[in-house]
């Protein structure tokens, strides 16, 4: 694997910590879009640390890896050697463990006033949880967020852990960095960026919590427009017993989605009144469960009432929107989703194959010099 890619960030040195979850999704946006990312791994590998193979982990793709042993003083010293080289460091392990291993924000930023110090954690570096365990699905339960997710009567469904890890997690700690890269080209100094998962949760909650505030989004799900309240913003079974998700939200789409399901708007209440929502779901229903979903997707095609098949991931690679834009890429075998967003002058490499070899310490010093 060449240190030397394409992308925006083509250049950059970035320094990775090994973890799990958000920070190594964040250091493959960051290789993806052309920074030379070196992981710190464990002696031990990549495969036990995360429990399968680490050649098929796509994850881990777009970087180099070196095994370094953090409780060894010479490991200690290689580490604190490459981030006097590094433009970034990531971190996501507890408070308090990289201080105790001597390569913390202190130790670094000493050898490099200019490095940017990214942390990631679900609770934050302070704080009563600070030092507490915890997972995507306690982050997010106490930000409020699960709570508003499911159906009406039932236990909050968890949204796998797109929420907390990577849109409140590893997305915030990306902003994060590259804010501090944009502050750092006026005052030339580094800084420790603290990501919190609860922290990011909380802000991507910010326009249901602004429409709380407003007085029209309760608390009690399914009792609003976007939770699966509203008839046509939801998701129903076909005749195949696969689905389809509307999301006829103005008018002008509701009007196209009585349409297409040859219901006529006379037959029902205006579309915002919620005592005919009941009735509406019904009718819904019963329509959608007349046809299967390629069906319905054949003729909602080219319309505007916001009607779509639900996916599998295995599916999803096929659809001949995604396939046009290669959305998702197969490498060596394993479908994934490719670098994104897209850039006009600078495009990014495409992704390459997990690099399962491991480099020296020596190897990436003499290329970082």
């Amino acid at each position: 694997m060449s240190a030397e890619k394409g992308g925006p960030l083509a250049g950059l040195r970035v320094l990775e910590l090994a973890g799990l979850g958000p920070a190594p999704h964040a250091a493959m946006v960051l290789a993806d879009l052309g920074a030379d990312v070196v992981r710190v791994d464990r002696p031990r590998g990549r495969a036990l640390e995360l429990g399968q193979p680490g050649d098929t982990d796509a994850v881990l793709r777009g970087r180099r890896s070196i095994p370094v042993d953090l409780k060894d003083p010479e490991g200690r010293d290689l580490v604190l050697a490459l981030a006097e080289r590094a433009d970034i460091m990531i971190e996501g392990l507890r408070p308090g463990v990289v201080e105790r291993l001597g390569v913390g924000p202190e130790e670094c930023l000493a050898r490099n006033p200019r490095l940017i110090y990214g942390r990631i954690t679900g609770w934050g570096q302070d704080g009563p949880f600070a030092k507490d365990v915890g997972h995507d699905i306690n982050y997010i339960g106490l930000t409020g967020a699960l709570h508003a997710m499911g159906r009406a009567g039932q236990a909050p469904a968890p949204p796998l852990n797109l929420v907390g890890d990577f849109g409140g997690g590893s997305m915030l700690l990306l902003v994060g960095v590259l804010a501090a890269l944009w502050e750092r080209s006026r005052s030339g100094r580094g800084q420790v960026v603290d990501a919190a998962m609860v922290d990011g949760t909380a802000l991507l909650s910010q326009m249901t919590m602004a429409l709380r505030g407003m007085g029209v989004w309760h608390d009690h799900r399914e009792s609003n427009l976007l939770d699966g309240g509203a008839p046509f913003y939801d998701t129903y079974a076909c005749a195949d017993q696969r689905y389809v998700a509307v999301g006829a939200l103005e008018p002008q789409f509701f009007s196209a989605l009585l349409n297409g399901l040859g219901i006529d708007p006379n037959d029902l209440g205006p579309q915002h009144d919620r005592a005919g929502w009941p009735e509406m779901r019904k009718r819904f229903a019963a329509a959608f469960a007349s046809r299967t979903r390629e069906e319905w997707a054949a003729r909602f095609a080219g319309t505007d009432a916001c009607v779509t098949p639900v996916l599998t991931y295995a599916e999803a690679a096929d659809h001949p929107h995604l396939a046009a834009r290669a959305t998702y890429v197969e490498v060596d075998g394993v479908v994934q989703a490719a670098p994104a967003p897209r850039f006009s002058r600078t495009p990014n490499a495409p992704p390459e194959p997990v690099d399962g070899r491991a480099l020296t310490a020596a190897e990436v010093l003499a290329q970082w010099p």
